[in-house]
């Protein structure tokens, strides 16, 4: 299967497969003939004797500087350096690779003035394997994210240094092994290449895989705790949610109810003398759901943008070229504080299981999850663990997109640091991801003290996965190990691949919102 850039629609899930090198990127003859033309009404700027910005002008504050026509091409090599100001950790290859495939796809919707040449270089980089050497750090999310995309492309112009067969190398070293000239850059092209959003779109389009991963993982890690700590399954019944019909809370109700609903521990306590669970049990449709709707809301804010032009100025149909701000990262800086918000939410209820499950006040289910305590301290500290992540998420979720300092000696006085947001929702859903893992581990020990009454075969599924790796604890060992093998089953992806081939299986779980959660 082949995607056409500028032509086809691109979702996240595709622009995964294209930084993954799944699937393979094309121009089909009408996305050539669109950047043709787009070039062409660029020639003819240059050739009449009108002052447009970036094209004839100077950049930013420079905007009213005329440059000369024998000076452009150099203006356009010149923004590419003066920008590579990045500070901090270098982003992991997949968001590099990720920026280009957004950038390739929005340049060849033709509205960008940049020629088929630079684009189809851009190709051959991804292709190469050559990977751009780009800081974390630098990027105010308006005007663009001028300094990481300015470090994207310096290999096009022969400076930078890339990521190629493992080593870290100047580009120059590359292009000459492989017998490729760097580009000598047209008018607007420099301007093009940097202006947009495909820093902060790149962390969106990876959130969205992976809040979605998480929002499945808190499902079942959710349900195997509700068993292990024979919660009831009351809450979850469908006509309590038709009441206040969230499509988010119907549709973890509807797995909740069908995971839990007639199995063997859920029968084992059904007339017992509890006459409602704490909130961490009852409420997850409530806070999960909400997350879920989160989720649908980013899903949703990231497809408009992977199909969007977000450079500028902008070059219509009519050949006006039109200076605005499609490059400010506001829409998607937004959406991706809210999700931060969400996801901690997840692991925030997460970690109030855990500590419920420390309690001993479940029937059959000991003190700190051991049967002796005193001489052995049990799961006690692996809370600890849980509650430092959820508090460190809580100090994360300050909104970055509430900030702005002007930049650009005020001509971007208002800028939407959505960059940061970006970077801070994967720290997020790293710590997260960690919580569910201890609690993944935690709830097992809690299953194990139902025997001989098992859950419901989904989840004694991913009971039967953790064990081993993890197995019943019968006194203190290092706990700490066990961790870190849970999140391992989480990082490699060996939790989630169980939980979707058998996803087919059990039918019954598809709520009737299943198709609206389970696309991006």
């Amino acid at each position: 299967m082949k995607f056409s850039y500028g032509i086809d629609h691109l979702t996240s899930s595709l622009a995964l497969r294209l930084a993954r090198s799944q699937m393979k990127g094309i121009l089909s003859p009408e996305a050539i003939s669109r950047i043709n033309r787009s070039s062409a009404r660029v020639e003819n700027i240059i050739s009449g004797d009108k002052a447009v910005y970036g094209i004839n002008t100077g950049f930013g504050p420079l905007c009213t500087t005329i440059i000369e026509q024998s000076k452009l091409s150099q203006l356009q090599h010149n923004i590419l350096l003066s920008h590579s100001v990045g500070v901090g950790p270098n982003l992991d290859d997949e968001v590099v690779k990720l920026m280009l495939v957004l950038k390739i796809h929005s340049l060849s919707k033709g509205h960008s003035g940049i020629r088929l040449e630079v684009i189809k270089w851009m190709m051959w980089m991804l292709e190469a394997g050559m990977v751009s050497v780009v800081p974390s750090q630098g990027s105010v999310g308006a005007s663009g994210d001028l300094a990481p995309l300015a470090h994207l492309f310096l290999p096009l112009i022969g400076e930078g240094k890339v990521k190629w067969k493992g080593e870290v190398v100047d580009s120059g070293f590359v292009l000459k092994k492989l017998e490729k000239l760097p580009l000598d850059l047209a008018p607007k092209e420099g301007l093009a290449l940097i202006n947009g959003t495909q820093f902060i779109l790149a962390h969106a389009v990876q959130l969205v895989e992976r809040f979605y991963n998480i929002l499945a993982y808190a499902d079942f890690s959710a349900a195997m705790m509700i068993e292990g700590l024979k919660g009831s399954a009351s809450p979850f019944r469908r006509e309590l949610h038709e009441l206040r019909p969230y499509p988010g809370n119907v549709h973890v109700a509807h797995r909740l109810w069908t995971l839990i609903k007639g199995s063997e521990i859920n029968e084992s306590h059904i007339g017992c003398n509890r006459v409602q669970d704490p909130y961490s049990l009852r409420c997850v449709p409530q806070v999960h759901g909400t997350s879920r709707d989160v989720w649908l809301h980013l899903k949703e804010r990231v497809e408009i943008e992977l199909n969007a032009v977000t450079d500028n100025p902008i070059m219509l149909e009519d050949g006006n070229a039109v200076s605005g701000g499609n490059f400010h990262g506001q829409p998607l800086a937004l959406p991706l504080d809210y999700a931060a918000l969400a996801l901690s939410e997840i692991g925030n209820i997460s970690d109030r299981r855990i500590y419920l499950a420390m309690m001993g006040q479940s029937e059959g289910v000991p003190k700190l999850l051991l049967s002796e305590t005193g001489v052995n301290s049990g799961f006690m500290i692996v809370q600890y663990t849980s509650a430092a992540l959820a508090s460190e998420n809580k100090a994360l979720c300050f909104p970055a997109s509430a900030d702005s300092i002007p930049t650009s000696m005020g001509q971007e006085d208002h800028v939407s640091m959505g960059s940061i947001s970006g970077r801070k929702a994967m720290q997020v859903a790293s710590n997260v991801e960690k919580i569910l893992a201890i609690e993944f581990m935690c709830a097992c020990q809690a299953l194990d003290f139902a025997a001989p009454y098992k859950p419901h075969p989904y989840l004694q599924g991913i009971h039967d996965i953790v064990r081993e790796k993890i197995p019943f604890a019968e006194k203190d060992r290092n706990f700490g190990d066990d961790i870190n093998n849970m999140i391992q089953l989480i990082d490699q992806l060996i939790l989630l691949n169980f939980i979707k081939s058998n996803h087919d299986r059990y039918e019954d779980i598809r709520s009737p919102y299943h198709n609206l959660f389970e696309v991006y």
